[in-house]
């Protein structure tokens, strides 16, 4: 290195560069003025035209930010109030639902009172038809029978006398006896 000076030296009158007493850490007066009035202009611009622009945009994105915020706060309170709403309303219907259903069973059970009443009437008739029915018959066998019976007594009487009784014998009191001793016989043989 001690060579390269001293070539540089020899060149130039012997005055080595740096020499003069300039520090290498400071630039020139002029480089600093020239730096200076361009910061300043660069400075400047920035200030006027950057800087509000920026500002702008960050105003805009706040303002938007805080609407979102404000609208999605209003959409949820909206939502908590739809919620609350549709809550209510679903409970009311459960309610509703519950005192339809309660209605229903009482309905069904009134229903079913009314229709056992109703058989047991029917049944009752039914029953009360066929007695009726039955002691027509009875009356009809039993008519019908005390004919039979007097023809039979008659046809009886005739075979055991060896002849024909006469008209007057026939609707003599010894038939109607008869008949009336079978009546009473009747009943205690039930």
């Amino acid at each position: 290195m001690t060579n390269v000076l001293s070539v540089l030296a020899a060149e130039g009158n012997g005055v080595l560069p740096m020499s003069e007493g300039n520090n290498p850490m400071l630039p020139m007066p002029y480089d600093i003025f020239w730096s200076a009035v361009c910061f300043i202009v660069v400075l400047v611009l920035f200030w006027k035209l950057v800087l509000p622009k920026f500002q702008e945009v960050l105003t805009e994105r706040e303002d938007r930010i805080q609407g979102g915020i404000q609208r999605a706060e209003a959409a949820q309170a909206e939502a908590k109030a739809a919620l609350e709403k549709y809550n209510a309303q679903l409970s009311d219907a459960r309610a509703e639902a519950a005192e339809i259903r309660e209605q229903a069973r009482e309905r069904g059970k009134q229903i079913e009172a009314e229709l056992k009443a109703q058989a047991t009437e029917e049944s009752n008739r039914i029953i009360e038809s066929g007695e009726k029915q039955l002691q027509a018959s009875r009356q009809q066998v039993i008519t019908e029978l005390r004919q039979e019976m007097g023809q039979n007594s008659i046809s009886l009487a005739e075979k055991l006398l060896g002849g024909e009784l006469s008209e007057s014998t026939k609707r003599s009191g010894t038939i109607d006896a008869f008949l009336a001793d079978l009546d009473s016989v009747a009943p205690a043989g039930k």
